[in-house]
């Protein structure tokens, strides 16, 4: 088993991030040919998510379309003002697993990881744990 912990800075105070290529860079690392592989996030305002990577207004609507489903002012009761980031983030989830083959992360021809940033900018950790 090979694990790293990728650093990851976002820009933005809600954004969707690609990580693919760190992550593969990571695969490359492990030496690992065949197996799985496990990206998780440990934190609270931020997860991970597949989604297309082709067109980039696909991540912008889905921002848009999270913010609009748990905007970030409401009548939450959770004092330190980021509710709405822990919301969307127990929306997304905190990790996600693929299949490694030869070397190469299995995605579909459109499909890409991106971290999904709700409560930035900040330096955000991903823990890569790839399995022969």
């Amino acid at each position: 088993m090979f694990v790293t912990t990728l650093a990851i800075p976002t820009h933005q105070e809600s954004c969707l991030k690609e990580i693919t290529h760190e992550v593969q860079r990571a695969i490359d690392e492990s030496g690992i040919r065949d197996g799985s592989c496990l990206v998780y996030v440990p934190h609270t305002t931020a997860g991970l998510l597949v989604n297309e990577n082709a067109d980039p207004s696909v991540a912008n609507d889905l921002v848009a379309a999270l913010e609009r489903l748990v905007p970030r002012r409401g009548s939450y009761s959770h004092a330190e003002g980021n509710a709405a980031a822990h919301i969307r983030a127990s929306l997304i989830g905190a990790s996600q697993c693929f299949v490694v083959s030869q070397g190469r992360l299995l995605l579909g021809t459109w499909q890409g990881i991106f971290l999904a940033e709700f409560d930035g900018p900040r330096q955000r950790h991903v823990i890569v744990s790839v399995q022969g």
